[in-house]
């Protein structure tokens, strides 16, 4: 961290070390048994290790909630920071770090001068909190995503909140109705992932769609597009399993099965042969740049490749191909103004992502959930974990 984000605003707030040098806390031994009721969660660490702490219980302050965390879903990026380390050049494991970001739970106990929340309330917890000030422009404008300030739990260095009892600003949690579990009240995350890029990409009531990959962000994906009224719809996957899951899915969807020797053209000439009209959208939801390069090439005159997802650090684009075709590229970096929308298109039963959650494991099973949830041979869509 730089010397300016341990020392103001949020950053100082949820300073990391403030856990890592707390007496309490300590690395569980492989297999060994926590605590009864200790305040336990996964972390990982530059050497790459994943396992479970024993950390203090939170105590809200002012504007302050303390949330008991009852679901949490296992995210790529978790499983990269664990495996890899790092996302980019800004987002380094550099410490004991807690993994983390798709939660939802009930308050147990609110800090002073919170008064939109009570013991009981059942919440989605939305993990970006950014710094809020009139000053930052991000902020003022509703792009809060860009706030330069803001703390992402799980994004090293701060914490996640895959534990079971989490401190949250009392302003960034969303009130989950009755008819919406906390597990789908969890999946309401991803979900804002995928409403930001339906949103940002212009997609509208019957354009015909490209959805490049088929995991977790692709199948949502996948749901609010059908939910927006894209039809038809093609999805693409390099595994035959995750199409199948999709078409249970959405029945009406268009499946291809990308072949690892075949060209990016050779793959558009299979999509838009499946499509059987002209695309005018592409959600790509891999970051891989054969994908990227295949939704572009299927793309039509005037269309738009929307890049969800993320890649490596520098990509090749079909620099002329973009030209000459009026292809326009966006990106999308996380995600703001989302999780209300989630919500009630879930309450309303627009979206049903309950089918999405294959693996379910209780919190002290959460390293034998992130090795499942890492290995494609498992068959795992959504692991979540449960407390």
């Amino acid at each position: 961290m730089t010397s300016t984000a341990t020392e103001t605003g949020n950053a100082a707030t949820y300073d990391p070390r403030k856990v890592l040098q707390h007496p309490q806390f300590r690395i569980l031994a492989a297999g060994e048994k926590p605590s009864k009721d200790a305040n336990i969660a996964a972390f990982y660490n530059p050497a790459h290790e994943i396992h479970l702490v024993e950390k203090p219980r939170p105590v809200p302050g002012p504007g302050q909630v303390l949330v008991h965390v009852r679901a949490t879903g296992i995210c790529g990026s978790d499983v990269h920071f664990w495996q890899h380390g790092r996302i980019g050049d800004s987002m380094v494991v550099t410490d004991e770090c807690g993994s983390g970001h798709e939660s939802a739970g009930e308050v147990v106990e609110v800090g002073e001068a919170v008064t939109q929340w009570k013991v009981g309330d059942r919440v989605a917890i939305e993990a970006g909190v950014p710094c809020s000030q009139p000053a930052c422009d991000a902020c003022r404008t509703g792009r809060y995503n860009a706030c330069p300030d803001v703390v992402f739990f799980s994004t090293p260095p701060f914490h996640g909140t895959l534990t079971r009892w989490h401190l949250h600003p009392a302003q960034w949690l969303h009130r989950l109705p009755n008819e919406v579990s906390f597990e789908e009240g969890a999946l309401c995350e991803p979900l804002a992932v995928a409403l930001a890029g339906i949103e940002r990409s212009g997609l509208r009531l019957g354009d015909p769609l490209l959805v490049c990959g088929a995991g977790p962000i692709g199948l949502i994906s996948l749901l609010s597009a059908r939910a927006a009224g894209a039809e038809p719809i093609v999805i693409t996957d390099l595994f035959q399993s995750r199409l199948d899951f999709a078409k249970k899915l959405v029945p009406g969807v268009r499946t291809v099965l990308i072949q690892r020797g075949s060209t990016s053209k050779e793959q558009a000439e299979q999509i838009k042969a499946a499509a059987g009209v002209p695309l005018k959208v592409a959600l790509e939801c891999t970051g891989v740049e054969s994908s990227v390069h295949t939704a572009v090439y299927s793309m039509k005159f005037g269309g738009k490749v929307f890049i969800i997802g993320v890649g490596k650090n520098e990509q090749v684009f079909p620099f002329m191909h973009l030209s000459a075709n009026e292809i326009d590229v966006s990106f999308q970096y996380r995600y703001a103004n989302q999780y209300p929308k989630a919500i009630r298109l879930v309450a309303g039963g627009l979206i049903d992502i309950k089918p999405l959650v294959t693996h379910r494991f209780p919190l002290e099973d959460a390293i034998s959930a992130f090795h499942v949830a890492a290995d494609p041979a498992q068959g795992a869509i959504k692991v979540q974990i449960q407390d």
